[in-house]
């Protein structure tokens, strides 16, 4: 039987950090989901080819028995674009991702099969019905992937010469701390799914690099887990970062091995330095009264601090405070979270133009101040938090911080968000409401939730 060939692309996403910007390469690689997704094809009976859009053109002339298209909210309408492209070539084309996985009834006008949610315990199904010519519908796993026996990545396909960071390494899934905005809850669910740490460790040690970011949604979500796996990690000689809330990155212990097992950076969804407003998105395990004591104790160990906000406001703050590099956006309802649903009930949703969900434009009405406030105050961040001399007064000068990737990270936002000023110009346009509704992957626990999800919703056929 001849080998087939399967085709997956990455539409252009065009966010800060995967705009090529420095020596022709991005800050990130957001492909960690497509080399999942084709460490799960059987190589003796497909060939695997990967686009990113993001640094190179897409081959719509090229020859395969299968599209499949990975794509977030701001960039969805490109890969629907790209879907169509493929289609109309006679093509078949699957879509999977966060946006397809809450609007597949959507993503299914324009692709002839979405996989929803993980696609690990569903890809033996899709690619046999590919095969048969019955590949069509909604794919879903009946359950969640225990994490258990997880397919390495194909790092093989991966352009490294184009990112600098370039190996994420999942060692759990789900996160239980529920804020409102985010899709996680919904997408992989409220409990900590873990992976075996030998299983991580043998990830790690034969990705092709020693510079790994760990791509969890919460990795100090617990308090013993991640001292095991940096336990693990101790002596290897790798430098890693990751993404963690605020309450466990205070645990001394825990950045005392995070620090002995090569950590160089955490990223911090700190959000707002309003109580009442993280509050607003239960994000109550933040106390801003700490996010300057925090810093400074993370600095002590000599790791940098990513700061992640929602609110424009907090610039004097950051500054002040010595977060060595910092990301603004404005809260966004992205379709099937319970912030959309919160909005939508208040009717403060104004655009549905997916293309507007870039955490940039302003698409609802703000409760306690102008969209263009919110809009400009955005843009103002971004520019006060990277002047020169702002970049002086942060700098590490003393301590153990690692100073190239700090100036790594501070050239390419400030050229980046330099950039990002004069593309966001306006409020989103106002736009009819979308005709087929969001359905998160996962219910939410919280009664009243699940009641304005299941009223939204209607029923449809699901392929499993």
């Amino acid at each position: 039987m001849r080998t087939r060939r399967i085709h997956l692309v990455n539409p252009k996403t065009d966010s800060l950090t995967t705009r090529p910007i420095y020596l022709n390469r991005a800050l990130y690689s957001p492909l960690a989901g497509l080399l999942a997704v084709a460490a799960c094809v059987p190589r003796d009976r497909y060939e695997v080819v990967l686009t990113d859009e993001n640094i190179e053109s897409i081959d719509f002339d090229l020859k395969c028995d299968l599209v499949g298209i990975s794509a977030m909210t701001s960039y969805v309408n490109r890969g629907y674009e790209i879907a169509d492209t493929f289609r109309a070539r006679g093509v078949p084309v699957v879509m999977g991702g966060v946006h397809p996985s809450f609007m597949a009834k959507e993503a299914l006008t324009h692709c002839d099969a979405v996989v929803i949610g993980e696609a690990e315990l569903i890809m033996d199904k899709l690619l046999d019905d590919l095969e048969q010519n019955q590949m069509r519908g909604m794919y879903r796993a009946a359950g969640l992937h225990p994490m258990v026996g997880l397919a390495m990545p194909r790092y093989d396909l991966l352009k490294k010469n184009r990112y600098v960071n370039t190996t994420f390494v999942q060692t759990s899934r789900g996160c239980h701390t529920g804020c409102t905005f985010c899709a996680e809850p919904l997408m992989n669910g409220l409990k900590f799914r873990y992976r075996p740490v030998d299983e991580v460790i043998a990830e790690m040690e034969s990705c092709g690099s020693r510079t790994i970011s760990i791509n969890d949604a919460d990795f100090f979500g617990t308090p013993e887990r991640p001292k095991e796996v940096m336990r693990a990690l101790k002596g290897r000689g790798f430098h890693w970062q990751a993404g963690v809330t605020s309450k466990l990155a205070e645990d001394d212990r825990m950045l005392e091995l995070a620090a002995e097992s090569g950590c160089t950076m955490l990223s911090i969804g700190f959000e707002s330095i309003s109580r009442e407003t993280l509050k607003s998105v239960h994000k109550m395990v933040n106390r801003p009264d700490h996010f300057a004591r925090t810093v400074e104790k993370i600095h002590s160990y000599g790791i940098s601090v990513f700061g992640l906000f929602m609110f424009g406001e907090t610039v004097d703050f950051n500054v002040g405070a010595g977060f060595d590099a910092c990301a603004f956006s404005a809260l966004t309802p992205y379709p099937g979270t319970l912030t959309w649903y919160e909005m939508k009930r208040a009717d403060r949703i104004v655009s549905y133009d997916w293309t507007m969900y870039d955490q940039g434009h302003v698409v609802f009405r703000p409760a306690k101040m102008e969209a263009d406030e919110l809009r400009v105050g955005l843009d103002h961040a971004y520019r006060k938090f990277y002047t020169v001399g702002s970049l002086a007064k942060r700098f590490p000068w003393t301590g153990a911080r690692h100073r190239t990737q700090w100036l790594i990270y501070n050239l390419f936002m400030r050229k980046a968000s330099a950039t990002e000023g004069e593309k966001i110009k306006a409020i989103a346009p106002a736009t009819p409401e979308p005709t087929l509704a969001p359905n998160p992957p996962i219910l939410p626990l919280k009664r009243e939730w699940r009641e304005a999800v299941l009223e939204a919703l209607e029923p449809g056929p699901v392929a499993s």
